[in-house]
């Protein structure tokens, strides 16, 4: 579930969004330029920096020869993914392609929010993992196609906590770290260190469950230095803060970016939210094909290595996880730590993964969080 800071990838922008959200159109012969519209989390594609892969222009370059049209590729970025949702039901833009997580993939299919996808246009679908199909957020795989997945953990500086204290969830409320742990600013993400320290369900309907783990975030809030989603990165980079749980594949944007008097390390505890990023087309898409077309492209060796590569997240992609060059350069430590036991992914997945719940028991857990946060 990426979560990284929304830049705006300006060399990629080359107009506004379209307005009004109207029927799919399929990509006509006439020669025009044709328009494809995608949504993304904020630093989730290879995009040119320092010589890399430029997954954009390489599409257009491909598309062009391959299919003798010209394609302008509008691209901008959300930074969670209730934004993309607001945005997009607010029917004021279209987007063709959107990479929402699992839970928001099953909400939006359930509200009618998705386009069935036309497998015979994406046929490097075949490269997905038979581990990450048939689940819960679309049964059928009829919606969605995998782009990365990952695993909650814990980020700690060894050269401020002490190597026994770093275990389990309980490192996040352990007084001797006071004033040095960061948390998830979202309910999400905060409530379910809590329901996993505490061995509860993250997708009980009991509101006893939830209020336990408020009292445990409330226990916790004396200790907290920060709420922090993108801010992250700067304060366990240098140093500001010893203790954080966040997203695995970030963990190794951090540890490029620390400082000298910083050592960051990262372990998962036993019970973690599993979690799954995959591309949609969206009901108010203007171009299905075209854009059935960029999700086959980025399904193709060269555009989801140099991908997986940029974004540090582990990839469903066979083409991806066994490629020679990609292993070696990812290292040996990120590899274990991305692809823990690939072959038990859906067991633990369909365990530990924090699911949408019903509206009434959101708004009731975002309720609890205004109590943490505000009062």
């Amino acid at each position: 579930m990426k979560k990284t800071i929304s830049l705006l990838l300006a060399c990629l922008l080359t107009a506004a969004l379209l307005v009004g959200c109207g029927g799919p159109n399929e990509p006509g012969s006439d020669g025009a330029t044709l328009t494809l519209n995608v949504y993304n989390w904020g630093e989730y594609i290879s995009d040119g920096t320092e010589g890399s892969y430029d997954t954009v222009k390489e599409f257009v370059a491909w598309y062009q020869e391959t299919y003798g049209q010209k394609v302008r590729v509008n691209y901008d970025t959300y930074d969670s993914n209730e934004n993309m949702y607001a945005k997009l039901s607010s029917g004021a833009v279209s987007y063709d392609v959107i990479f929402p997580s699992d839970y928001m993939i099953a909400r939006m299919r359930e509200e009618g929010m998705l386009l069935p996808l036309n497998f015979d246009n994406i046929p490097n679908y075949a490269h997905i993992d038979e581990t990450f199909r048939g689940l819960y957020y679309d049964p059928d795989d009829q919606y969605s196609v995998p782009y990365t997945y990952g695993v909650v953990g814990v980020i700690w500086n060894a050269n401020e906590v002490d190597e026994a204290d770093a275990q389990g969830w309980d490192l996040l409320w352990n007084p001797k770290y006071s004033g040095r742990i960061v948390q998830f600013n979202n309910s999400r993400d905060a409530f379910g260190t809590a329901m996993y320290k505490l061995g509860l369900d993250v997708n009980s309907e009991d509101k006893a469950d939830w209020n336990a783990a408020f009292q445990e975030l409330k226990a916790q809030r004396p200790l907290v230095y920060s709420y922090v989603m993108d801010e992250i990165y700067d304060i366990m980079e240098s140093g500001e803060a010893a203790v954080g749980a966040y997203y695995a594949g970030d963990y190794f944007t951090m540890l490029d970016a620390q400082a000298p008097t910083v050592d960051l390390r990262f372990y998962y505890p036993e019970a973690t939210n599993y979690y799954i990023d995959a591309m949609c087309i969206p009901s108010c898409c203007q171009n299905k094909e075209l854009a059935e077309r960029f999700i086959n492209f980025l399904l193709g060796r060269d555009a989801a290595v140099a991908n997986a590569e940029a974004t540090w997240y582990a990839s469903p992609n066979t083409l991806v996880y066994t490629d020679a060059e990609y292993i070696e350069e990812m290292g040996e430590e990120a590899m274990e730590i991305l692809y823990p036991e690939i072959g038990d992914f859906a067991e633990r997945y369909n365990a530990l993964a924090f699911r949408n719940l019903p509206t009434e028991m959101l708004d009731y857990i975002n309720s609890l969080w205004e109590g943490i946060k505000f009062n």
